[in-house]
């Protein structure tokens, strides 16, 4: 009797969960989606910078990643899992500020020691993130262990293929559902439709090789199926957005989406702008 109770607790406690999770807001989506900009986007600036750089191109969302600079006025103070509580306060207000919510962290590692994830899990849960973006396969079974505790997702995020490394499968979306296809439902991909683009393939048919387990995405559009091909507005270049937002639709999967354009870096204000306006005036 005492383990079956046991066992009654613990399934409420898993379904009180998946219930309580907060969904990104309607008026924090763009057309249905839940777009806006990878921090490293903005990666010649600061944090503050970016959130600012956001909401001008017309984001709603934004994703940030590990170590980037706070502020032109505190840039010794960094945004990641080890900021202290006042530094992500300060975070948070610049982010209310101008409207936006955080949404996505990474690409960061997460490790097999349960402690150490669990820093990158309570930074996700302070700025209310829904997803966390990794690489890290050797940790998959201590982190799936926190997905479930506190029912943020995890996205395997991929790299280009590496001519030079055999071993690096993460390009492979056959590789990523081998990884996820028995885990928790909120393990899956972080669809980097560039550099799946980047080793040949085209990101519409990954996506519905990963169908019902893409939980996050980094959306672009690229000059071209090469390694060196660069960062283009969406529709200008070869990747097919529009059907990858009809594949995204299709699916049922509405972001987070982050534009993460490594273009221009200096000036890349106009063409991230671009992205918005085609995902805010697209047409199924």
């Amino acid at each position: 009797m005492k383990s079956l109770y046991i066992a009654t607790l613990a399934t409420l406690v898993v379904s009180s969960a998946l219930q309580s999770a907060e969904p990104i807001p309607d008026d924090h989506k763009i057309n249905g989606f839940a777009i806006g900009c990878q921090a490293y986007t903005f990666n010649r600036f600061t944090a503050f910078e970016a959130i600012e750089k956001t909401a001008a191109a017309g984001g709603k969302v934004i994703e940030f990643y590990p170590g980037q600079k706070l502020s032109p006025a505190e840039p010794g103070l960094k945004v990641d899992h080890n900021a202290t509580p006042e530094t992500l306060d300060k975070v948070k207000a610049k982010l209310k500020e101008h409207g936006l919510i955080a949404v996505a962290y990474g690409v960061v590692g997460l490790s097999k020691d349960e402690a150490e994830s669990r820093k990158v899990f309570e930074f996700a849960k302070t700025m209310n993130i829904k997803v966390i973006n990794t690489e890290s396969v050797d940790a998959i079974d201590t982190f799936e262990k926190l997905v479930k505790e506190y029912d943020i997702k995890v996205g395997f995020h991929d790299h280009p293929k590496r001519e030079n490394d055999p071993s690096y499968q993460m390009w492979d979306p056959n590789y990523i559902l081998g990884l996820v296809k028995d885990r928790d439902p909120r393990i899956g991909s972080c669809a980097d439709t560039g550099h799946w683009m980047r080793s040949g393939l085209k990101p519409v048919d990954c996506l519905r090789i990963l169908k019902g387990r893409i939980v996050s995405s980094h959306l672009k559009d690229l000059n071209g199926y090469v390694k060196l091909a660069h960062d283009m507005p969406y529709g200008q270049g070869e990747g097919d957005v529009d059907g990858i937002l009809k594949e995204f639709k299709a699916q049922g999967f509405d972001g987070p989406i982050s534009i993460e354009y490594e273009h221009k870096w200096e000036d890349s204000l106009p063409d991230v702008t671009a992205c918005i306006a085609y995902v805010k005036a697209w047409k199924p």
